[in-house]
């Protein structure tokens, strides 16, 4: 992670100097004090760039004062938003090895809002860069928050840095490539958030075949790879028997080929993030131990790889869940359903939670329906939706909730189960997988958050670079911080 640091605003003796201006406002604080130093070269500098503080506007002026390399001044408009101002400085100063950034006109809150910020675009997986040129590799390292209230700021920034890692953690997670990240590697770096005070167990095929996993063993069967099962356990209440914990559930299908129903070649290699509601609960629980959350919160996740071996499921093929509810597996590339039919089936019959949450990138479908700016929720508890939308509006994840109901439940009817795991067409394909789902949950309040369209980013945003976005941790931390910390 960047390196951020707060202390009382002062023009550095070396690297770069960002000055957040506000729409039409005078040169102040640190500014001002700079400008002085530059004989009021800085105000002329600016008046010549056409800089006048909208929101999105910048200026760069090379070498301006004493060691001072970069300058640059960055438009707050006339309503600042403190972390994406973090994000977008980022880039324009990671050709230097150390920043200030003046945040003398900025509360102790917005001064960490803004570190977290610039701490979330600054992430980087550079782990199999071998031959990359020095040149260009990004070489900022240190980042100062010029402020007043450093103390405060610093103290505000402490809870953040916690959830910053848990999206680092979960973004590693889902850029590493399937041949490195199977399940049982999965399973091993889960065992590593022991040290946050987290409880790590590890359930394996023996042990899943004893709780009656027909659901998701069938999956898994085709792969050499063997799956597993990962409940992670936050004890934030303190008391000595968790009662009715929250809980977060995540698809893991590390590698998707399809299996038997294979899947086109082109875009294949996307299928490694098929695990990112497993990566999404494991960086979520990584933030909640990291901040010590004042709740009780179980994270469990199922980890498969869907391959079409010599032992792979076959389409038409019957199993049987976890909840003694038998399957027609039509389309075995709709397998992340089955994973969470047995997965939500034990976490109601071992922790008896006050409410499930479960991530996948579950279907196309949601993409065709919202694209890649909302994920698709889906829920039978109104107050539980109404908070995941606002939390996750909150943070900038967007969701969009979507139907469920009898006319679409009706197309998942099998004619010798008692039912299968895809609708009857393409048509409402995300809403009949919810529909699948909530045929597990036994009445229990529930939510799904189909994430397949906001997992991953082709481009670059103000706090999120290309790549692993960790969609979700950030929205369910905010969550349970809101409405069920004690």
């Amino acid at each position: 992670m960047l390196d951020i640091a707060f202390a009382k605003p002062a023009l550095p003796k070396a690297g770069a100097l960002v000055l957040p201006i506000a729409e039409g406002a005078a040169l102040s604080g640190l500014a001002a004090t700079l400008d002085a130093a530059m004989e009021g070269g800085l105000a002329r500098a600016l008046e010549a760039a056409g800089f006048k503080g909208k929101k999105g506007q910048s200026a760069t002026l090379w070498a301006p004062h004493g060691g001072i390399t970069k300058l640059v001044a960055l438009g707050l408009g006339e309503s600042p938003d403190a972390e994406k101002l973090g994000g977008s400085l980022v880039p324009l100063v990671s050709g230097e090895a150390a920043a200030m950034v003046a945040a003398d006109g900025l509360s102790a809150e917005q001064a960490a809002s803004l570190a977290m910020g610039a701490a979330l675009r600054a992430y980087r997986f550079d782990r199999y860069r071998t031959t990359e040129k020095a040149e260009d590799k990004p070489k900022l390292a240190k980042l100062t928050i010029g402020t007043g209230e450093a103390a405060a700021a610093k103290t505000a920034f402490a809870p953040m840095k916690a959830v910053v890692e848990g999206v680092f953690l979960t973004r590693d997670l889902v850029s590493e490539p399937g041949n490195i990240l199977h399940p049982a590697e999965f399973a091993d770096r889960l065992k590593g958030l022991e040290k946050l005070g987290l409880g790590i167990e590890v359930l394996g095929p023996k042990e899943m075949k004893k709780l009656g996993f027909g659901a998701l063993l069938g999956v898994a069967q085709g792969s050499i790879n063997e799956p597993r099962m990962v409940v992670m356990k936050w004890n934030g209440s303190g008391k000595r028997k968790m009662d009715k914990p929250l809980c977060f559930i995540g698809k893991g299908v590390t590698f998707d080929t399809g299996g038997i129903s294979i899947k086109p070649a082109g875009g294949m290699e996307d299928m490694k993030w098929d695990m990112a509601g497993a990566g999404t609960v494991a960086g979520l629980m990584a933030a909640l131990a990291g901040r010590k959350a004042k709740a009780d919160v179980i994270g469990i996740v199922g980890l498969v790889e869907n391959m079409p071996g010599h032992n792979a499921q076959r389409p038409g093929d019957v199993v049987t869940s976890a909840s003694g509810q038998t399957i027609e597996v039509i389309n075995t590339d709709a397998e992340g359903r089955l994973v969470l039919a047995d997965v939500i089936h034990y976490a109601i019959q071992k922790f008896d939670p006050a409410f499930m949450v479960d991530l996948a990138t579950l279907t196309g479908a949601i993409i065709v329906a919202l694209g890649h700016e909302h994920a698709g929720l889906f829920a039978n508890d109104e107050e539980l939706a109404a908070r995941i939308i606002a939390a996750g509006n909150a943070v900038g994840e967007a969701a969009w909730r979507m139907p469920l109901g009898d006319a679409y439940d009706k197309q998942i009817k099998s004619d010798i189960a008692d039912m299968k795991n895809v609708g009857g067409g393409r048509a409402g394909g995300s809403i009949t997988a919810a529909c699948f789902i909530q045929r597990f949950v036994q009445g229990k309040p529930w939510a799904h958050l189909d994430i397949a369209g906001t997992a991953w980013s082709s481009k670059d945003s103000p706090t999120i670079p290309k790549g692993a976005t960790a969609y979700g941790v950030r929205m369910l931390d905010r969550l349970v911080a809101e409405h069920y910390e004690g």
